[in-house]
C-alpha cells in the first residue's frame, strides 16, 4: 500500500503583520492560528501515516494560546509527527521546542542530523534543527543508512542558493543522500525536483502574509512506494491577490469582472489602468462585499484625439488630414479613427494594446 506523508512548513504563527491596519492584523493572525487544526483535519482525511514539518512554524516568540492550539492539533494528527526547527524558530536558549512538553506522537529534531526508526511503518526519518538564525549545510557528506524500506528526511534548507546561510541544499547532495524523499522548508513558493532516486520538495507557506506571497497556498501529500510521488493540496486559508485591470469604458464592470461575485475576505490589490476618470471611494463603496480591497489609480486622463488639430504644427497638420479623410470617407471612419487614436497614444507615450 505504500507510505503516505503530509509535508508542510513555514506557518509563521504569531506573525505581527506590521504595516496592516489593526483590524486586518487581528484577522490575519486569527487565520494563521487556524492552520494547525486544518493540517490535522487534512492528515486524517487523507489517511496519512506520517507528518513532516520543515521549520519556521513560529515567527519568533509565540503566545501561550498559539502553543496550546499547536499541541492539540499535533496530537489530533494521531500519527508520528517530525519537526525540524528553522531560522525563525531555532532551538536556542529558551526555545519553545526545548522548554515545552510536546505530545507523545511528536519528535522535534533539536540538533545535528539524527535518525528515528518507525518499525511499524518500516521507515527511518532523519532530521536536524537550527540552533541559531543561520545554519550550515546539514546534508553535506550525508548518506542514509539502515534496512528500512522507506527512508526520508526533513530539514529547513535552501535549495536555491549554494552559498545560502540557511542550510544550502545542492542537487548533488540530494542525489547522494540515499533518501527516497527530502522534505524542505524555508522557501515560501512551492517547488520540487528529482536528483537521482531522491525526490526533493518544499511546499511553500500555507498562507501568504503579504503582497509578495500571492495566490493559492498549501501543502504536499507524498506517497512512497517503489519511488516517491507528490500531490500539491491547497489549504483553505486567506489569500492575497494582485491584478492590473484596464477600466475600458466601464470601470465598475471591469473591476467586477475580476472579483468574486459572492464576496470574499481575501485580500485584493487592484491597479486600475487605461484612459478615463475614476472615483476610487465610490468604486469601493459599490463593492462592499470585498472588505479587504485596495484600489490603485494609474489611469491616464481621457484621450483627446483631436485636441490640437488646428495648430500650425506638423502634428496639427497630420491630425487635420486624418479628420478630413474621415469626413470624406465615412465608410472608412472606424479605421481612420483607430489610426488617429493609436497615433495620439504614441505621441503621449501611452501603452498600446494591439
Amino acid at each position: 500500500m505504500g507510505l503516505k506523508i503530509l509535508h508542510s512548513a513555514d506557518w509563521h504563527l504569531d506573525s505581527p503583520f506590521a504595516g496592516f491596519p489593526e483590524e486586518q492584523q487581528a484577522l490575519l493572525k486569527q487565520e494563521l492560528r487556524q492552520i494547525p487544526g486544518k493540517i490535522a483535519q487534512l492528515c486524517r482525511r487523507e489517511g496519512c501515516n506520517l507528518v513532516l514539518l520543515a521549520g519556521d512554524l513560529f515567527d519568533g516568540e509565540a503566545t501561550g494560546e498559539t502553543v496550546a492550539l499547536l499541541k492539540k492539533a499535533l496530537a489530533d494528527c494521531a500519527v508520528p509527527v517530525f519537526i525540524a526547527p528553522g531560522n525563525h524558530d531555532f532551538c536556542g536558549p529558551g526555545s519553545i521546542w526545548l522548554e515545552e512538553r510536546w505530545p507523545e506522537n511528536v519528535h522535534v529534531f533539536t540538533g545535528n542530523m539524527e535518525a528515528v526508526t518507525l518499525p511499524e511503518l518500516d521507515c527511518r526519518v532523519y532530521g536536524a534543527g537550527y540552533q541559531s538564525m543561520d545554519c550550515g549545510a546539514l546534508l553535506e557528506n550525508f548518506r542514509a543508512e539502515g534496512r528500512e524500506r522507506y527512508c526520508v528526511a526533513v530539514l529547513h534548507g535552501d535549495p536555491t542558493q549554494k552559498n545560502s546561510p540557511y542550510c544550502p541544499i545542492t542537487a548533488s547532495q540530494v542525489r547522494d543522500s540515499g533518501l527516497q524523499y527530502l522534505a524542505l522548508g524555508h522557501i515560501h513558493k512551492a517547488g520540487v525536483f528529482r536528483a537521482g532516486a531522491t525526490l526533493c520538495a518544499w511546499p511553500g507557506c500555507p498562507m501568504g502574509r503579504g503582497w509578495d506571497e500571492t495566490g493559492e497556498k498549501g501543502v504536499c501529500i507524498v506517497t512512497l512506494e517503489e519511488s516517491a510521488s507528490l500531490r500539491a493540496v491547497a489549504l483553505d486559508t486567506l489569500r492575497f491577490h494582485e491584478q492590473t485591470v484596464d477600466i475600458g469604458s466601464d470601470a465598475l464592470g471591469a473591476l467586477e469582472s475580476v472579483l468574486p461575485p459572492a464576496g470574499s475576505r481575501d485580500f485584493y490589490r487592484i491597479t486600475l489602468t487605461g484612459s478615463g476618470e475614476v472615483n476610487l471611494a465610490a468604486l469601493k463603496q459599490k463593492i462592499s462585499n470585498i472588505p479587504n480591497l485596495i484600489l490603485r489609480d494609474e489611469t491616464l486622463p481621457p484621450l483627446d484625439i483631436w485636441g490640437d488639430t488646428d495648430a500650425d504644427t506638423l502634428e496639427g497638420v497630420y491630425f487635420r488630414l486624418l479628420r478630413e479623410a474621415m469626413e470624406q470617407s465615412p465608410e472608412n471612419r472606424e479605421e481612420i479613427l483607430l489610426a488617429a487614436e493609436l497615433s495620439r497614444k504614441i505621441l503621449e507615450g501611452r501603452d498600446i494594446a494591439l
